[in-house]
C-alpha cells in the first residue's frame, strides 16, 4: 500500500529507446537504464509503446515488466486502447496480459501524434471505454485515465470503475515557462479535487521537469504518483541518470513535508 504521504516517481525510459533505436543495435540498454533510476530511488517505471514502435517496442515491455517484477516495483504501461492490434504491436489489451503491469494508463493519443496532448473526452468515450476498463481490471490492472485540468464528465470516469486518472500537465507546463502559471495550476488543483471527491487517485503527466515540478507537487493535494520521462532524460544527459532520479525524489519528498 502506498504512503499516502508520498508522491510516487515513475520514470518514462521511452527516450532511451529513441536514442537506441536512431542507431539500431542495444545501446543504450533500455532495461540497464531503468535499474539504474529504480537504483537511485524512482518507484516505478513507465513506458508507453505505440504501434509504429518508434520507440518502446515489444521485447522492451517483456524484459521490463520481469525488471520491475523482480525489483517488487510498479510497472505502469501507457497507451491508446482503441489502437488495433498490427505487425510487431499486439495491442495495448493484449501487452497487458501477457505483463500484467499493476497499472495500465489508457490515453487517446493517434497514430500521427509525436506525443499525447490532450485527455480523453469521458462523455463521447464513455460507451467505447467501458467494456475497456472492464477488460483490464479484469487482468488485476490499476486502471488510470488521461484527463485534461477543467474537463467535464469526472463522474463519468468514476462510473466507468477507473481507479485514477492522470492529469494532463503540458498546458501547466506551457503557463509556468511563461511566467503565468497560476490559472492552470489552479485548474489541475480543482480537477484533482473533484475526481478525490468522486472516489478517484490522482497521477499526473507530461512536461514536468525539476523547474516546474515542486510548485505544482506542493498544491495538488493527494498527488500519488508522476510520470516524467522527456524532462527527466534530457536533464541526465548534463547531470548523469542517477543525480537526476535523485533530485526528482528529493523534489517530491519536500513537496509533501
Amino acid at each position: 500500500m502506498q504512503d499516502p504521504r508520498v508522491t510516487a516517481l515513475s520514470v518514462n525510459v521511452n527516450k532511451i529507446a529513441v536514442l537506441r533505436n536512431s542507431r539500431g543495435g542495444a545501446e543504450p540498454d533500455v532495461v540497464r537504464a531503468a535499474r539504474t533510476c529504480l537504483d537511485a530511488g524512482a518507484q516505478g517505471i513507465t513506458v508507453h509503446p505505440r504501434p509504429d514502435q518508434r520507440h518502446i517496442r515489444h521485447d522492451d515491455v517483456i524484459a521490463l515488466s520481469a525488471l520491475t517484477r523482480e525489483r517488487g516495483v510498479e510497472f505502469n504501461i501507457e497507451g491508446n486502447p482503441f489502437a488495433p492490434p498490427r505487425p510487431g504491436y499486439p495491442g495495448l489489451l493484449e501487452l497487458c496480459a501477457s505483463t500484467r503491469p499493476a497499472q495500465v494508463t489508457l490515453v487517446p493519443d493517434g497514430d500521427g501524434q509525436i506525443t499525447s496532448d490532450h485527455g480523453f473526452d469521458f462523455i463521447a468515450d464513455h460507451a467505447r471505454l467501458r467494456p475497456l476498463v472492464t477488460e483490464f481490471k479484469a487482468l488485476g490492472c490499476r486502471v488510470s485515465l488521461f484527463a485534461d485540468a477543467g474537463c467535464a464528465g469526472l463522474a463519468q470516469a468514476a462510473e466507468l470503475g477507473a481507479d485514477r486518472i492522470e492529469l494532463y500537465t503540458g498546458p501547466y507546463a506551457e503557463a509556468f515557462a511563461a511566467g503565468t502559471p497560476d490559472a492552470a495550476l489552479d485548474a489541475c488543483i480543482a480537477t484533482a479535487r473533484q475526481a478525490q471527491a468522486l472516489g478517484l487517485g490522482v497521477n499526473a503527466g507530461h512536461d514536468l521537469s525539476q523547474d516546474n515540478l515542486g510548485l505544482f507537487a506542493q498544491r495538488v493535494p493527494a498527488l500519488l504518483e508522476v510520470s516524467i520521462g522527456h524532462a527527466l532524460i534530457g536533464e541526465a544527459l548534463y547531470a548523469g541518470l542517477t543525480d537526476t532520479v535523485q533530485a526528482y525524489v528529493r523534489l517530491l519528498t519536500a513537496a509533501r513535508s
